[in-house]
């Protein structure tokens, strides 16, 4: 079976606990402190792999977690780093928050790999500690907890023209005919059961990646049959080519076989159904000459709204080039760069909710430096991946969500003024 979704837990490390130690050596009686540090937890992170296909891999393993931080050891010595989890999954992929189905990570395009979780930050030795009026600390930082979270991995195949239409039309016969690909073809509904993808080469022209969605019925979108598995790979598609049975061969008629199509695109996705349509009026080999041309009455319906309607036939190739040098036209004209979902969910958002708090203070030491400290700042700061474009917007959000930049104005900060948390410094403009 094609396996095109999967749910698992994912787990990052937890960062080591610092130690507490104190120098023993022969005559030093009394040592300081010298405990280490605790190593960081390892990250979650997700890499596209080019020789994956399907998330088989997922499907019958459901937990998967980042190793731990050493705890730190005395004689200062730090603990060590856990290991990286790296999970691989095809180009593609989306991950989402399994409750909120909202978008943690796209894997496509540009993005080949991205920390989904970040391991807890190790512990800080009691050697960290030592002050003028207390010079043997028996304390030390415990490391941050780890995270985990239930993701959702759904396959998007990654295509720029999708073939849409109900079973039997004669959409894998066209993708036999216009591509290499080689879909399995038998008269009976749900014969497809993956989508095929084939890239269609065009003289003059750089040709397009086309997919197969498997035939859908009445009800899809409410996940009848199997709509629900095969509609969410018509969501990367630019283009859809609406197959249809010009000559009725099953009693159904076309026209309204298009509008109960576009009806569940709709109702699954409203977006999908805006996106650019054409018409492929197939097996016009199949039609009689009495009575009303069927193609005629396709054109009659469908181009004053915009939706350029093709006579073809899949079995004898005619028709074709001119509906695929359509097709391409149409892309010629569109954004080059493939359909890639913005990320709408933040893990670590969840993580650092708890109202923890934190202190705003200039420093007595230089009044235009500013100092931002607390326990849900060092929190956020250990979870958030700042080095990421993502994470750093993430940062600047939550500064602005939690008040701190309005405590900062309070504060008296001024354009250009410096801004300190825990090591991480920048200069502040409104």
């Amino acid at each position: 079976m094609f396996a095109d979704r999967a749910k698992i837990i994912i787990r990052s490390g937890k960062g080591g606990d610092g130690h507490v130690s104190f120098r023993r050596e022969l005559y030093v009686p009394n040592g300081g402190p010298d405990g280490g540090d605790g190593g960081k937890g390892g990250d979650v992170i997700f890499q596209v792999d080019e020789g994956l296909n399907t998330l088989t891999d997922y499907r019958h393993k459901r937990k998967f977690s980042a190793q731990n931080g050493e705890d730190g050891k005395k004689r200062r010595c730090h603990g060590k780093n856990g290991s990286d989890l790296v999970l691989k999954v095809p180009e593609g992929t989306v991950i989402m928050d399994a409750e909120s189905k909202k978008v943690i990570a796209d894997m496509s395009g540009a993005n080949r790999s991205q920390v989904v979780l970040k391991g807890g930050r190790g512990g800080n030795g009691n050697m960290h500690y030592a002050t003028a009026t207390m010079q043997a600390p028996k304390y030390a930082q415990p490391g941050q907890p780890s995270q985990e979270l239930e993701v959702l991995l759904e396959l998007k195949v990654i295509a720029d023209v999708g073939l849409v239409g109900f079973p039997n039309v004669g959409k894998s016969t066209l993708l036999s005919r216009v591509t290499n690909a080689d879909p399995k073809i038998a008269n009976y509904h749900f014969t497809t059961i993956n989508p095929n993808l084939g890239v269609v080469d065009l003289e003059g022209c750089r040709g397009f990646v086309i997919a197969d969605i498997p035939g859908l019925i009445e009800g899809a979108s409410q996940g009848i049959g199997l709509g629900h598995e095969f509609l969410r790979h018509v969501e990367r598609t630019k283009v859809m080519i609406h197959v249809l049975d010009a000559a009725s061969t099953e009693g159904r008629d076309p026209i309204e076989d298009f509008y109960k199509i576009n009806e569940e695109l709709k109702a699954y996705n409203p977006e999908l159904a805006q996106r650019p349509q054409v018409i492929a009026a197939n097996k016009t080999d199949a039609l009689y000459a009495d009575g009303e041309d069927p193609v005629e009455r396709l054109k009659k319906e469908f181009e004053p709204k915009g939706i350029s309607v093709f006579p073809i036939s899949a079995v004898s190739g005619k028709g074709l080039k001119e509906l695929l040098y359509h097709v391409q036209n149409m892309l010629d004209s569109m954004d080059e760069s493939p359909v890639v979902f913005e990320q709408e969910f933040f893990p670590e958002d969840v993580l650092i909710r708890e109202n923890l708090p934190y202190t705003v203070e200039r420093s007595p030491e230089d009044e235009h430096v500013f100092i931002v400290e607390g326990p849900r700042i060092e929190k956020m700061l250990g979870y958030t991946n700042l080095d990421s474009e993502k994470g750093f917007a993430f940062f600047q959000k939550f500064l602005k969500d939690t008040g701190i930049l309005d405590d900062l104005e309070k504060a008296g900060i001024s354009e250009g003024d410096t801004v300190r948390m825990y090591g991480l410094e920048f200069d502040y403009y409104h």
